[in-house]
């Protein structure tokens, strides 16, 4: 974790300006700078920098922030790694807690085996271009399978030599360690002691992490009938580096192109991937051939809610990987899907088609999950009521596990209109669905007991936990979590240009004008995590809705909570109540103004309590300026009392 000192210095050091024009072409506007967005297409510059302010927005589409907020977008890093990528750009050493012996010889492992991987990248792809069988049978393959050479470089695409041992006795000749070679998957150690290659005489595929480190390999046989009791493709085994569950292949050559285009195309292999790359469609992963987990999705999840999934025209493989598809739907993630023609799959298909003709056909032929299951499963079905009692049953299914309640009851509509049923029916199944997906293992309704929908589990001990903390900082992270994204004012520049100012952006600026930080570290990374989401009206409520299905579980927990009412006003009290979201503009500063307060009186008991201290009175000079901090502090309190006298009461 990185302490709060070196988090504070590294946003003093950040310069908005410097940082951004390392990705955008900037040019001076007045007070301000302008340039191309990054994170839409666009040709007519909307996006402001301003170094005044140390923000960046877009007034396009809606993208704003800080330059933390601004690494954080671009590069797809989380907090941490955006805050040691600006401290390594300013020189800044990151201190972090002290790591235990086991922790320290843990990370140092790690660090070998990611090394020996990047090694054995770098030997495969020599091979493939200098080695006369790497030619010959490596690159063949890869030139029949139509691939350009830059693609085969950017993929980073290699061969390993047919003879057992060949890759082994080069990395041990380099100095890598025989245990490393074994761990990483790149080795396998014979009864007898040998150390052989697990790709040996196979094309090499490299599988990368978020941030381009080579974590594993899948290596695919080349003559299937010579080795017919040999599989296609072997990958590394699980380590201490790589968790198949947590990667997909792919997402490192195409986070960028997913957030450009707020869409991620799914498919089955790697041949795919770097097929619709070389078609010129880059916003494409793979699951390698395994079924989807959750993991994978909640990484998807950082860049778009939006999947089309890209099928052949294989019904029964399409009705095998339906199974595994809910999971994307319990993410909330929206769905698509596109069936190619017949004999097509999303490598031919893309060899055949340019990236336009590509895009036409996925526009025309896309259609939502829900109604591509529906119809698939109910043309084996119609004629059986069983059966088709059954496909009812499977899609109630899918739709019980979406948490969004607008876009489940959009899709028990257009279920009940497709399967020609009453839309009650299917809305009491699908809470029945819920109610028991909801109930803990090997509990049963009793008879007579009343199906209703679940309602969230409460998590008040952890809201108490944090409330302990600071309950004026807590009120204003509520506020941050509810409005976060919503629209406070806006301010005209000098040069003519409007400052769209959210809830997050004016709360982030002000506090850092008076040089205040969020004190807990779980509430700083909200706010952080606040500035980039999008602002306009239609989506007012994007902040609580982020940070209901954020990746931490604590900011889940709490947001979950705080979109509860903590209490049920009376008839009275409804009429004369007016919603926290239509007097933001008075709410916000009130909020910030009693945190300010917060800490000035408690600068003041503890500069009281200094001044108690025997060793303190017996030293003047150290006793007089503790006198004189008190005194600024307490003019800051005669300053800000008038300004939090009126009270304000949030819900």
């Amino acid at each position: 974790m990185i302490d709060r000192i070196t988090i504070d210095k590294i946003r003093s050091a950040a310069n908005i300006y410097d940082i951004v024009k390392e990705f955008v072409t900037l040019k001076k506007a007045g007070a301000n700078y302008k340039g191309l967005c990054p994170f839409h297409d666009e040709k007519t510059p909307s996006f402001i920098v301003s170094p005044s302010k140390q923000l960046f927005k877009c007034f396009s589409c809606g993208e704003g922030g800080d330059a933390v907020g601004f690494i954080m977008k671009h590069e797809q890093m989380t907090y941490p790694e955006a805050l040691k990528w600006i401290a390594k750009r300013y020189g800044i050493e990151v201190r972090e807690k002290e790591e235990t012996e086991e922790e320290k010889k843990e990370s140092s492992e790690r660090e070998a085996m990611f090394a020996a991987n990047q090694w054995a990248r770098d030997y495969f792809t020599d091979t493939l271009y200098n080695n006369v069988e790497g030619v010959a049978i490596g690159m063949a393959y890869f030139r029949a399978r139509g691939f350009r050479d830059d693609i085969i470089k950017k993929f980073q695409l290699g061969f390993c030599l047919p003879e057992r041992d060949a890759m082994a006795q080069a990395a041990l000749k380099r100095g890598y360690a025989e245990e490393y070679l074994v761990k990483t998957g790149l080795c396998v150690k014979t009864e007898d002691g040998k150390l052989l290659d697990r790709y040996h005489g196979r094309v090499i595929f490299p599988v990368h992490t978020i941030s381009g480190r080579v974590v594993a390999f899948g290596g695919r046989v080349l003559n299937t009938e010579k080795q017919k009791n040999v599989g296609k493709y072997v990958n590394s085994p699980e380590s201490s580096i790589y968790n198949k569950s947590h990667e997909l292949y792919g997402l490192y050559l195409a986070k960028h192109a997913i957030t450009k285009h707020d869409r991620c195309f799914l498919v089955e292999g790697y041949t795919d991937v770097i097929s619709m790359h070389q078609a010129g469609i880059e916003n494409v992963v793979s699951s390698s051939g395994t079924s989807l987990t959750v993991g994978q999705i909640r990484l998807l999840r950082r860049f778009t809610h939006n999947i089309t999934l890209l099928y052949d025209g294989d019904a029964a493989g399409i009705k095998a990987s339906l199974r595994g598809i809910d999971l994307l739907l319990a993410e909330g993630m929206n769905i698509k899907v596109v069936l190619l023609p017949e004999g097509e799959d999303p490598d031919s298909f893309a060899r055949n088609n340019n990236a336009q003709k590509y895009w036409e056909y996925i526009e025309a032929h896309q259609t939502d999950f829900i109604r591509f299951k529906t119809n698939l499963l109910l043309k084996d079905a119609e004629s059986d009521p069983q059966k088709r009692s059954e496909v009812i049953r499977d899609i109630v299914n899918s739709i019980a596990v979406i948490p969004d309640r607008i876009v489940r009851q959009t899709y028990i509509s257009q279920c009940a209109e497709q399967v020609k049923m009453e839309e009650r029916i299917i809305a009491a199944e699908v809470g029945k669905q819920m109610h028991q997906n909801n109930r803990p293992e090997g509990s049963q309704a009793q008879e007579g007991e009343q199906e209703e929908q679940p309602s969230v589990p409460a998590t008040n001990t952890i809201l108490r936990g944090m409330a302990d903390s600071s309950q004026k900082e807590f009120e204003l992270v509520k506020a941050i979590i509810r409005h976060g994204s919503a629209l406070l004012f806006s301010e005209e520049s000098e040069d003519g240009t409007t400052m769209d100012w959210t809830v997050a952006n004016y709360i982030a600026a002000d506090l850092e004008n008076d040089g205040i930080a969020l004190q807990t570290p779980l509430y700083a990374q909200i706010l952080s995590e606040a500035l980039p989401l999008a602002d306009s009206e239609e989506q007012k409520y994007v902040s609580l809705h982020y940070f209901m299905q954020a990746e931490t579980p604590e900011i889940q927990q709490l947001a979950t909570q705080v979109a509860e009412d903590n209490y049920t006003l009376s008839k009275k009290q409804l009429e004369e109540h007016n919603p926290d979201e239509n007097r933001l503009v008075e709410l916000i500063p009130h909020l910030l103004n009693e945190y300010k307060f917060h800490i000035v009186e408690s600068r003041l008991k503890e500069l009281l309590l200094e001044l108690r201290n025997p060793e303190v009175l017996q030293s003047p000079e150290r006793a007089r300026a503790i006198m004189e901090e008190h005194a600024r502090y307490n003019q800051l309190k005669k300053v800000l009392s008038p300004m939090i006298g009126k009270r304000i009461i949030t819900r």
